[in-house]
């Protein structure tokens, strides 16, 4: 039952934050784009087992404290992604208050990515 709270809350929390979520074709077109950047905010290790090829990996603790790589990229396209989506919907709701306005994430996260079958890097 908490589960399914948990569920509907993120779903009724996203919906009120206007953000975009993407599925993995949308999101290929959107890499095609150079001003397009994907950010990772799984945990180092989840990333290193693969990950979107040219995606960065940055904490969600680093773009709550808004450190300075974090405020160079609030002007470039931003595609947040995470193990299932649901961290990547705070990164996202983080980034929005410091003034970035190009946000989307990925939905379902890279569980959905591998199960669409998209390929990863480990590099």
């Amino acid at each position: 039952m908490a589960v399914l709270a948990l569920l509907i809350w993120t779903e009724i929390h996203r919906r009120l934050q206007g953000l975009q979520e993407l599925s993995p074709a949308e999101l290929v077109s959107w890499m095609n784009d150079e001003n397009t950047v994907v950010v990772d905010v799984s945990a180092v290790a989840d990333f290193n087992k693969g990950h979107i090829l040219n995606s960065r990996n940055i904490s969600l603790s680093r773009i709550n404290a808004a450190d300075a790589e974090v405020q160079k990229l609030r002007d470039s396209r931003l595609v947040l992604v995470c193990k299932t989506g649901q961290t990547a919907v705070q990164a996202a709701a983080s980034l929005k208050k410091q003034g970035a306005t190009q946000l989307a994430v990925l939905k379902g996260g890279m569980a959905r990515w591998l199960s669409d079958q998209y390929p990863v890097t480990r590099k």
